[in-house]
């Protein structure tokens, strides 16, 4: 195996290696772990999780790929807004334009940011591009056939939540918040870049799909397999008990959206389940909270982004959907 290969399958070894331990000291039924019936269920939700959001992150490697080999620095410029609220608002007219998972943008906004594209928009277009979008909006009508107001909510406030973070990533991120190694990739080898872009070869459009896969799928991978065993070893009946109350009730809905991990398309059938147990705000916080903002979603951002810009774009989020899905709530009552 190439030494190139090995490392980048090395923090999805770590990352195994770490959250093994983890899941077994936090689950309160540890022991069930050993049991085959267990780590059957491990393994149906694990498959379902992934190839779910396998095609989409696939259909994101393809395009990522599209946009080395077609797409170029001057273009990207020349295209973006240069006042930033227009440049946000564009962002989320690529949303409504490209309909990809969250799985499927973080390669594109990454080969974007690459080619130039300012964090604010490409963040904005993260956010928004998982929901506003016309195959979520089918999905959504579909599942609250008779709640328009949970419908309407659920894109009113993703949209102002990716505006509202745009913006602020435009006031106050100064710096890049692309990882090193990303920079480091793109400074060190544009003649390669270069060379494939004139030539536009298929050859190299498979080649850079190839290591675009390796590299964001063992993020998906390891995603998948902690979700996979949480939804395992804490029971519902347990997740319910914890969010009884009218506060917890928003905590209860986003905390089980950040772990469920589902994807957008999926995850309105999903909360129309709790349509008679919890009010609208709660729902739409879950609606909201899930595309943007979920486990894997994390780690494939982390594989993207620096650790402290993730943690503080991460608080934000959720800070602006409780607040939002709180007044939504007060607002249809």
């Amino acid at each position: 195996m190439p030494k190139t290969m090995l490392l980048k399958l090395l923090p999805l070894f770590l990352s195994s290696a770490f959250a093994i331990p983890v899941i077994i000291i936090l689950s309160p039924h540890w022991l069930s772990m050993f049991k085959s019936s267990s780590l059957q269920h491990i393994k149906t939700i694990f498959m379902g999780l992934f190839l779910e959001a396998l095609p989409f992150m696939l259909a994101g490697v393809l395009l990522s790929s599209l946009v080395l080999l077609f797409v170029s620095e001057e273009w990207v410029r020349r295209v973006i807004p240069s006042n930033p609220l227009a440049g946000v608002l564009f962002a989320v007219l690529l949303g409504i334009l490209l309909p990809i998972c969250e799985c499927g943008l973080i390669p594109v906004v990454r080969r974007l940011m690459l080619k130039g594209m300012p964090a604010y928009i490409a963040v904005a277009f993260i956010l928004s591009g998982p929901i506003i979008n016309p195959i979520v909006v089918a999905a959504t009508m579909a599942a609250f056939p008779g709640h328009p107001s949970i419908v309407a909510a659920r894109f009113g406030l993703a949209f102002i939540v990716a505006v509202i973070t745009g913006l602020f990533v435009y006031v106050f991120v100064k710096n890049d918040p692309l990882k090193r190694s990303l920079l480091h990739f793109s400074t060190q080898a544009p003649d390669e870049c270069n060379h494939h872009h004139h030539k536009r070869t298929w050859k190299s459009f498979f080649v850079h799909s190839g290591d675009e896969l390796i590299d964001m799928g063992k993020y998906l991978i390891i995603g998948c397999l902690l979700t996979a065993a949480i939804q395992t070893f804490i029971s519902r009946d347990d997740l319910l008990a914890m969010g009884s109350g009218p506060v917890l009730s928003y905590a209860f809905m986003m905390s089980f959206a950040y772990v469920l991990s589902l994807c957008s398309t999926s995850d309105a059938f999903v909360a129309s389940a709790f349509v008679h147990s919890f009010s609208t705000g709660p729902l739409v916080s879950f609606l909201v909270l899930g595309p943007m903002l979920d486990f894997k979603g994390t780690l494939m951002m982390l594989s993207t982004f620096r650790l402290p810009f993730v943690i503080g774009i991460g608080g934000l989020i959720i800070l602006l959907v409780f607040t939002g899905s709180v007044a939504v709530n007060w607002i249809v009552q």
